[in-house]
């Protein structure tokens, strides 16, 4: 399975999710909750045997539950949790259970808490957000109002046998559930639903490789670990592999770690970081590590490169100045390029992307900079410069460097692939690794 889904996961206790929201079901929202659950989940050594979207309608709620009830151990919804009439997860959860609902007054008062520091006033509509279903257990919400809940079936009544159940309730918006799903979702289920064996499980990640080609190599140098339960996993996004390599049982760890160093020993400075870091926060790190600071000068990315980089904690240690020059006129007010290089060369090219970057470097207090200037499309393309063409500048006060590269991409993918080359040429420059993939 491809487009940022991990192949290979471990078998384990039966996981369903069911995502509320007719909003999901019409396109209007874009369901993300599912690959993202299942891949936090997946790094825990936990499976989803089942996903499910359905309306707000309190009908679909309860047949749904009823069924996840039927065939699974830990059933987790998404969304339904908030304070309008069209939010009936909770409701109609606790009366297919039979459980009355109460005011939870620490909820109250969590919910006006949040009103107060923000300087607004409370509608008192939004305490329906406190009734919980008796017994159930409270996740407060750090970022919002509607609580977490979690459910304990001693006796699963919808399951032969009637073995123990849980359900476990999450707010909708990403922003609320995914520190919740985290910080106090995931302690508690490695606490009271562990493993039956032992697990491990590192992501070691790359930029700038294609997934066959990794996949290929390390099927050779890592035959006999395979051979042996280690399960390898590929998630592949634009400009991106993510390697995950899984072991269970009680040689997990040492498999797990053998595949690492093999794989460090390949494919060595293509590693960018591991886990959750990202490529930005590699590059800022070893920019820290240097004692140096970063300029950019974008054009076809829009500042997209700036945003990324930003959203770092600690950027501002390193990160100068970045300079937004769309329109060509920007380009020679702003970074000093001669505006007959633009004419004689274009604004897409070798000429203009060295000017670029040597001009925001010579503007700011930075030492290392870069530049990006292309054709995000869908028109503007020419023979010689087709749709996708970009040009990157980099530089630092000894030497300039342009690389021209092909992403033929929609724009919002153009500008993602190129701004993570541009960060991956950038990562290298800073560490002294070669610059040629």
């Amino acid at each position: 399975m491809r487009g940022g889904v991990f192949r290979g996961m471990m078998p384990t206790m039966r996981i369903e999710l069911i995502n509320t929201g007719s909003e999901l079901l019409i396109g209007q929202t874009q369901n993300t909750h599912h690959s993202w659950m299942a891949q936090q989940l997946g790094q825990y050594g936990y499976r989803l045997d089942h996903q499910s979207t359905i309306h707000d309608a309190g009908p679909a709620i309860r047949e749904a539950l009823e069924t996840a009830l039927s065939r699974s151990d830990l059933v987790m919804t998404t969304g339904g949790l908030g304070p309008t009439s069209d939010d009936r997860t909770r409701d109609d959860i606790a009366e297919l259970l039979q459980k009355p609902l109460r005011s939870s007054q620490s909820v109250v008062d969590h919910i006006r808490d949040y009103f107060e520091s923000r300087g607004r006033q409370m509608p008192e509509r939004v305490t329906v957000q406190a009734m919980v279903p008796e017994g159930a257990t409270v996740w407060m919400n750090a970022f919002g109002t509607a609580p977490g809940l979690l459910i304990a079936l001693g006796a699963n009544p919808f399951r032969e046998g009637h073995p123990p159940a849980w359900i476990a309730m999450f707010p909708g918006p990403p922003r609320e559930l995914h520190p919740m799903f985290l910080n106090q979702f995931i302690p508690w289920l490695v606490e009271h639903l562990p493993l039956p064996e032992s697990f491990a499980c590192r992501i070691l990640r790359t930029s700038g490789l294609g997934e066959s080609w990794v996949e290929e190599r390390l099927q050779i140098l890592l035959k006999d670990l395979t051979d042996q339960g280690l399960d390898i996993g590929y998630c592949a996004r634009s400009g991106e592999v993510d390697i995950r390599f899984v072991a269970s049982g009680s040689q997990a760890n040492a498999f797990v770690d053998e595949a690492c160093r093999r794989t460090y020993a390949d494919l060595g400075d293509l590693i960018h970081s591991e886990g959750k870091r990202s490529l930005e926060s590699a590059l800022v790190e070893a920019l820290r590590q240097k004692g140096m600071r970063l300029a950019l000068a974008e054009s076809c990315t829009g500042g997209f490169i700036a945003h990324q980089i930003t959203n770092v904690p600690g950027a501002s240690d390193v990160f100068q100045a970045g300079v937004v020059s769309y329109a060509n006129q920007s380009k020679v007010h702003l970074l000093g390029v001669d505006a007959e290089t633009i004419n004689q060369h274009g604004a897409v090219s070798e000429k203009t992307a060295k000017a670029m970057v040597e001009g925001v470097l010579a503007e700011t207090e930075a030492d290392v900079a870069l530049a990006v200037t292309g054709i995000a499309g869908p028109s503007g393309g020419t023979p010689d410069k087709p749709v996708g063409t970009v040009f990157l500048g980099l530089a630092d006060h000894h030497e300039t460097h342009v690389f021209r590269r092909l992403n033929p991409y929609d724009r919002e993918t153009f500008k993602f692939v190129t701004a993570h080359q541009g960060m991956e040429l950038l990562r290298r420059k800073v560490l002294g690794l070669s610059l040629e993939l």
